[in-house]
């Protein structure tokens, strides 16, 4: 290791390495990505938290504007999501950690110079609320970086932590915001005073940022680049010709894009459709619950096979999505947020496990693919290039995939907003999620479980085991 932290040797899949230096390396890097990318989604989801107050603090925004504000930081962090995949392998994944957790500076100050006064124009809430997508980025980078470090047979469950480990910072941000918001002010940014005094949303913003410096600090100290990563836009820009990349970004868009657009639209959708003030406190339980949920999805996959977890966990969440449908037709009754939340519960229970379980199907996708069709040629297959080309094709992979499926985050909130303003509720569009569901169940099945053509094209993979 050089002093610039480039690891030039990297054998993560021979068991000696692995065992004597390989695993303190990779657990090391592991755990500052995670906690940078704990505030990268902290970042990305803080305008779920502040839309529901703003009519609170003197800001006078209809429903489907409010919608908008929610959704406008998933469309920008899918779509960043695209050159944070390529800088890994370009920049290097210690090098962009910094950078990336820097740039978290935008969007929190951004937020606490806006919604600090009421006169603050809806164009400028909609332009502070887009740069919070670039804390969307930070899980595309940080993923790719990550399967690098780890071991074929262990990447389920390194993926499902690092993952998890971002996913919560959906859930604490909810839980912890509301009770900043009351505080008094950590500081007044630009002469702004909340709505009668009594709400300070800046600090929203305020309270984030020594976090992010910290956590550049700590990837700048402790974490490491891979120069066996090193590979040029045309190398990775090849997984984009494989059927595989988009049959995996669709499912992901069903899992991931499920339990981004459900967290920042629960709050809104919980004050829009019961009278009870108090109701939206219980919404942070979503994201915490389908985070904790993550490595069990990659667990399972590991174990059960990734393609068959997927398939089942499809049918759950369209169930779940037909309770939810149930309960919010009997919303009067006493009864009802009880079951609705319950439901939602068992919804984001699914979209954890399925991310888990979609994302661990990628890398074994790949292998697959990438041995059978050296395979084909008739030549001695040489298993330390496939496995290389494998890690390789991965990471790219699991970059675009993972900003195609974030775009879910930005249908599902405008979905219910334009349900909402069409029809006066959020029915149709949860009626259009089942159909989605369906659909994401029929394209497993036929992709990869029906056993004489999976095996077929893909030997070993109807399990999608490691």
């Amino acid at each position: 290791m050089s002093r610039s932290r480039w690891i030039e040797q990297w054998e993560p899949e021979d068991d000696a390495f692995w065992a004597g230096i390989g695993q303190r390396v990779a657990r090391r890097n592991l755990v500052w990505s995670i906690f940078a990318e704990f505030l990268g989604f902290s970042v990305w989801l803080t305008w779920s938290v502040v839309a529901i107050r703003l009519n609170d603090a003197g800001f006078h925004l209809s429903s489907g504007q409010l919608f908008t504000l929610v959704a406008v930081p998933n469309l920008v962090g899918a779509t960043v999501r695209f050159p944070y995949t390529f800088a890994v392998p370009r920049f290097g994944g210690r090098n962009w950690t910094i950078v990336s957790a820097l740039l978290l500076l935008i969007p929190t100050t951004l937020l606490a110079v806006m919604v600090a006064n009421p006169s603050t124009p809806y164009w400028a809430l909609l332009a502070a609320a887009a740069t919070a997508g670039l804390g969307g980025g930070n899980f595309a980078s940080s993923m790719a970086n990550i399967s690098f470090f780890y071991p074929n047979s262990r990447k389920g469950l390194a993926l499902g932590l690092n993952a998890a480990g971002g996913n919560l910072g959906v859930a604490i941000l909810q839980l912890v915001a509301p009770f900043a918001v009351t505080a008094g002010a950590i500081a007044v940014v630009g002469g702004g005073q909340g709505h009668a005094g009594s709400l300070h949303l800046q600090n929203i913003g305020l309270m984030l940022m020594p976090f992010i410096v910290a956590a550049a600090l700590c990837a700048w100290r402790f974490m490491d680049n891979l120069a066996t990563a090193r590979s040029s836009f045309r190398d990775q820009a090849v997984v984009a010709r494989r059927r595989h990349t988009w049959t995996m970004s669709w499912l992901y868009v069903g899992t991931f894009g499920s339990f981004i657009g459900y967290s920042a639209g629960l709050p809104l959708l919980i004050k829009g459709q019961f009278a009870d003030p108090n109701a939206i406190k219980y919404a942070f339980l979503g994201p915490l619950v389908g985070s904790i949920t993550r490595p069990i999805g990659g667990w399972l996959a590991d174990r059960l096979g990734g393609a068959r977890v997927t398939l089942c966990n499809f049918g759950v969440m369209a169930c779940a999505v037909v309770g939810v449908l149930f309960f919010l037709t009997n919303k009067e009754r006493s009864w009802a947020f009880a079951g609705f939340l319950a439901m939602f519960l068992v919804l984001f229970v699914a979209t954890g496990v399925g991310n888990g379980s979609t994302f661990r199907m990628v890398p074994v996708i790949f292998r697959a693919h990438l041995a059978h069709q050296a395979s084909e040629t008739g030549a001695v297959v040489d298993q330390s290039a496939v496995a290389a080309a494998g890690r390789r094709e991965s990471a790219a992979a699991l970059g675009i995939i993972s900003a195609i499926g974030a775009y879910g985050g930005f249908l599902i909130p405008q979905s219910f907003g334009w349900s909402t303003n069409a029809t006066g509720g959020p029915q149709a569009a949860l009626i259009s999620f089942i159909a989605f569901y369906g659909s994401c169940m029929v394209l497993t099945w036929w992709c990869y479980l029906r056993t004489r053509v999976a095996t077929a094209r893909l030997p070993n993979l109807a399990w999608a085991r490691p």
